[in-house]
């Protein structure tokens, strides 16, 4: 049913999916989305996600999880973090990766606001639970959401945390990718 919504409301919307790599990889792996400027890009990519049938799961405020509408939250992906206690963030992922295939949702951005660099959790998550990271990206110009782009948890654990940011960042510069608020979009990642 979900990938029936997916495609339908991308249609719709007129939105399109381009895979940039094997659609199988998004079955279990660290999806870094960017750019990371609006809350539409969200569901762009939940719909994306479902229109190729692959499991997608986020970490959210556990208020979010706890609310009334929290079963909603949760059939959508939603982990529940207490972010007011100091959570060993990469541990968790990794165990949630030994219990199931998934792809975890990751803006590195940290924030809808420009910044001057990525944070450096997304890495860090990959490679604990040795995972690859792929990338989702919306290109509010065009109308397409890229996905599937992948550095292999191989290719990570023989590169450099730079080498794997410059190739990250190459891929951004290379296609172009027009925000949803440009001002609030560094391409400069690293």
């Amino acid at each position: 049913m979900k990938k029936f919504l997916g495609k339908l409301i991308l249609k719709i919307v007129g939105w399109k999916v381009i895979l940039h790599g094997d659609k199988n990889v998004l079955d279990r792996c660290i999806l870094v989305v960017a750019p990371h400027t609006h809350n539409s890009e969200y569901l762009l990519g939940n719909l994306a996600f479902w229109s190729l049938g692959k499991p997608l799961k986020i970490i959210i405020k556990d208020a979010h999880t706890k609310a009334w509408y929290g079963f909603l939250v949760k059939a959508l992906g939603g982990i529940g973090i207490d972010r007011s206690q100091k959570n060993d963030l990469v541990n968790f992922v990794k165990n949630e990766f030994d219990k199931s295939s998934f792809s975890l949702v990751i803006t590195p951005e940290g924030t809808r606001s420009w910044v001057p660099k990525w944070r450096k959790g997304f890495y860090n998550m990959a490679m604990a639970a040795k995972v690859p990271i792929a990338i989702a990206s919306g290109d509010f110009n065009k109308k397409i959401m890229y996905m599937g782009y992948t550095i292999s948890y191989e290719k990570l654990s023989t590169s450099t945390y730079e080498e794997v940011m410059e190739e990250l960042q190459n891929y951004f510069i290379k296609h172009n990718i027009i925000a949803k608020n440009l001002d609030s979009w560094n391409p400069k990642i690293y």
